[in-house]
């Protein structure tokens, strides 16, 4: 699996792209009314029987995170509220970004969606996404002469000799 650093300039401009092509009036709408949802910081990584999804959601109520699995794309969907109307007039600065999101991962098709376990504590979600039993890797033993183990020599030999 690659590591990819989130680049949030990049998810901005195509998330523009998309819009400008699959909504064809986005060009009459305003800059604050075409940029729409936000996208959390996630992290993910391999280990040997697991991987490891972490996203960023702080100020988001538990309630308001689903988490769900569909032909091995895990999505992780919510909603950060804002607490209080704030006039804009009144406003130095509106830096915060409020509404839903929705994130979606390719996973591995070998893992076990029966056991996906995932927790939410101080404003981060850890999703645990267990491999299936024939996706995690396992030693193999070899064998040498002294082990019991035959050469080939000595197989076809004893084949012949019968």
């Amino acid at each position: 699996m690659n590591l990819t650093r989130w680049d949030p300039f990049r998810d901005f401009v195509t998330l523009q792209m998309n819009r400008l092509v699959n909504d064809p009036f986005a060009r009459l709408m305003t800059p604050a009314e075409t940029v729409g949802g936000w996208f959390p910081p996630v992290d993910i990584h391999e280990e040997p029987d697991r991987i490891i999804l972490r996203a960023e959601l702080p100020g988001i109520n538990r309630d308001d995170i689903d988490v769900s699995i569909e032909n091995g794309t895990l999505t992780l969907r919510g909603e950060k509220k804002q607490e209080e109307a704030i006039e804009s007039e009144n406003a130095y600065r509106l830096e915060r970004f409020y509404g839903s999101f929705a994130r979606s991962f390719v996973l591995p098709a070998a893992i076990d969606p029966d056991h996906i376990k995932a927790s939410y504590k101080d404003g981060v979600l850890e999703v645990v996404v267990p491999k299936a039993e024939e996706a995690k890797p396992k030693k193999i033993k070899v064998l040498s002469e002294g082990d019991g183990a035959e050469t080939r020599t000595e197989a076809r030999t004893a084949r012949a000799a019968s």
